[in-house]
C-alpha cells in the first residue's frame, strides 16, 4: 500500500431510508440448517492493511466491533486498538466479583489485566492513551466533572496521543463512536471529538511537527453496535421460535423515543451503509467480552442469545461511513473498498442484507 492519498476528505451524507418501516428477516431456516459460524471459505487477503479502533474504556472495544477485529484479523488485517482511559472511575458490575480482592483493591489495575486478556482472545495490538475516566455524572442538575479528567482536556491536547498512533501504526482504516458517543457518556464523546481531530490532523505536516512523519488514514467508520434493527431481528427470531425474548422492553423504549425534530430515534441518525459479515468470529467476541468479568456479569444481556443463533438472526455487525478519501459507494460489505482493487465477497450462504439507505 502506497502513500496516503491526497485528495481532500469528503462528508458521506447517506441518502433518507426509502422506507420508515424496519425490514428485518430472521428466518428460522438459516438457523435450522446448522449455519456454522466458524465456517470461513476465505484465506488471509489482505496482509498489508492497518486497521485501529478507537474506543473510550476497557470494555468497549468487546462490546462494540469485536467480531469485526477478529474477522479482520483472520484476513491478515493488522488491527489495533486505542483505549482512552484506563476506567478508573467505574465499578464493579459483576456481583460474583465482589469482594475478589485484587479487584476491590485495585479495579484500574485489575482492569488493565481484563483488556490484555481480551486483546489476546482477539489476537490484536493494543495502545493506552493515558487519560483519566470522566465517570458518568448523576443527578439534578448533573455534578461537574472531576477535574483533570478525559472529558474536560482541550481536544488538541486529548488528540496528541492518538496522533502520534496514528503516524506509529499508520491505519488505512479508523473506527469510532459518532458525535453522540454511541450514547452520550462524556468519555464517549470526546472519543469521537478526538478521534476527528487526529483524522483531520495527522496527515498534516505542520500539525504536531514532533510526533512523527504524518499519515493520513483513507476511511473513518461511526460503530452501529447498538444498531436497533439487530434487535428486532434476535427478538422475532426468538419469538418465531417460541423463545422469550430479552430484547422486548428495551425496543419498546427505542420505538418510543424521538429526537429534538420529533423523528423517531429507531430510525437513527446514521443509517447503516457498511454491513461486515463476520459470524464466524462471535465466539471469539463473547470470548473476548467475558475477560472483562468486573464489567459484564455473565446474566448481561450481551449473553441472552448464544453466538450461534447470533449468527442465524444477524450475522453482520453494522457501521457508518462517516469520512473518506477514497471513492467508494455506500452500500458496502467491507471497511477497505476503494482502498484495495478486489474486495473478496461474502460467501455464497451469507443472506442479502435489507439496505435502509
Amino acid at each position: 500500500m502506497g502513500p496516503a492519498a491526497s485528495t481532500a476528505a469528503r462528508r458521506l451524507v447517506a441518502p433518507p431510508r426509502r422506507s420508515q418501516q424496519t425490514s428485518v428477516t430472521a428466518a428460522p431456516d438459516r438457523f435450522d440448517r446448522g449455519l456454522d459460524p466458524r465456517r470461513s471459505p476465505f484465506v488471509p487477503s489482505y496482509p498489508d492493511l492497518r486497521l485501529l479502533a478507537v474506543h473510550a474504556h476497557p470494555d468497549d472495544e468487546s462490546s462494540k466491533g469485536a467480531g469485526t477485529m477478529s474477522h479482520y484479523r483472520g484476513l491478515g488485517v493488522d488491527v489495533m486498538v486505542a483505549t482512552n482511559t484506563g476506567g478508573e472511575r467505574g465499578d464493579i458490575l459483576n456481583a460474583a466479583m465482589e469482594g475478589v480482592p485484587h479487584a476491590e483493591r485495585d479495579l484500574p489495575g485489575y482492569r488493565r489485566d481484563e483488556m490484555r486478556r481480551a486483546a489476546e482472545a482477539l489476537d490484536i495490538k493494543h495502545r493506552w492513551m493515558g487519560f483519566m475516566d470522566s465517570g458518568l455524572p448523576e443527578g439534578d442538575p448533573l455534578p461537574p466533572l472531576p477535574a483533570g479528567c478525559f472529558a474536560l482536556q482541550p481536544v488538541e491536547i486529548a488528540a496528541a496521543p492518538l496522533v502520534k498512533l496514528i503516524r506509529e501504526f499508520r491505519p488505512h482504516v479508523i473506527l469510532t463512536y459518532d458525535e453522540n458517543g454511541g450514547y452520550p457518556h462524556p468519555d464517549h464523546i470526546q472519543t469521537h471529538n478526538v478521534s476527528m481531530h487526529a483524522w483531520q490532523t495527522a496527515g498534516d505536516p505542520t500539525k504536531y511537527p514532533d510526533l512523527g512523519e504524518p499519515w493520513q488514514p483513507l476511511k473513518l467508520y461511526y460503530d452501529k453496535a447498538f444498531n436497533t434493527e439487530r434487535f428486532i431481528a434476535l427478538h422475532e427470531a426468538m419469538t418465531e421460535r417460541g423463545l422469550e425474548s430479552p430484547f422486548a422492553e428495551r425496543i419498546a423504549r427505542i420505538m418510543e423515543t424521538q429526537d429534538a425534530e420529533g423523528n423517531k430515534a429507531v430510525l437513527g441518525a446514521h443509517p447503516t451503509t457498511t454491513k461486515i459479515f463476520c459470524p464466524e468470529s462471535f465466539s471469539v467476541r463473547e470470548e473476548a467480552l467475558r475477560c472483562h468479568e468486573t464489567q459484564v456479569a455473565p446474566d448481561s444481556l450481551f449473553f441472552a442469545v448464544s453466538p450461534e443463533f447470533q449468527a442465524a438472526a444477524w450475522p453482520w455487525e453494522d457501521y457508518v461511513l462517516a469520512e473518506s478519501r477514497v471513492d467508494s459507494p455506500v452500500p458496502e460489505t467491507c471497511l477497505f473498498a476503494g482502498i484495495v482493487d478486489e474486495v473478496r465477497p461474502d460467501p455464497d450462504y451469507a443472506p442479502q442484507p435489507d439496505w435502509q439507505i
